[in-house]
């Protein structure tokens, strides 16, 4: 098992990782020494789907947005914005217990880059598998600085 090595952002408002928002899952994103990201999450019943089971498309956010953020890994000033997504669902995923994403780049050009992610079940299985294809966008634009320092919208939230 590989070891974190850095605690990414959070935003204020955002459904994933949003730390203030009331139906949010409220994910959490660790950079590994290994490369990968892993992305710790306990859904609740707000992010149910059949009884006492996750929503699939909860899944498909929480693995759309980790392997977006896993080329800030390399590439600190870039966020992905995604082009394509496909999802495979394998097992359902439980309520009320943290689970755990796992999310690499397996391929980065100029432009654009690939990823794949897991979501793992408590006892170790890959529950839904996704890939991919994101397009970069620069942090560095003014609106979007703005809007990233404005209140404290994306920062380190302790644990």
């Amino acid at each position: 098992m590989s070891v974190k090595t850095k605690k990414q952002p959070n935003a204020k408002h955002c459904f994933v990782c949003g730390v203030q928002n009331t139906f949010g899952i409220k994910a959490k994103f660790y950079e590994m020494e290994n490369g990968e990201l892993e992305a710790y999450f306990t859904p609740g019943d707000s992010h149910q789907s059949y009884p006492f089971r996750m929503h699939g498309g909860i899944a498909a956010s929480i693995l759309d947005e980790a392997i977006g953020r896993a080329l800030q890994i390399k590439s600190p000033n870039e966020w992905g914005i995604t082009t394509d997504l496909k999802i495979k669902y394998r097992k359902p995923l439980p309520l009320h217990t943290e689970l755990r994403a796992v999310c690499r780049i397996t391929r980065d050009s100029r432009m654009m880059f690939e990823g794949t992610g897991e979501i793992y079940t408590p006892d170790g299985v890959v529950a839904v598998a996704a890939e991919g294809r994101y397009m970069k966008m620069s942090l560095d634009n003014d609106e979007l600085q703005n809007f990233l320092n404005e209140e404290d919208n994306w920062k380190v939230y302790p644990d």
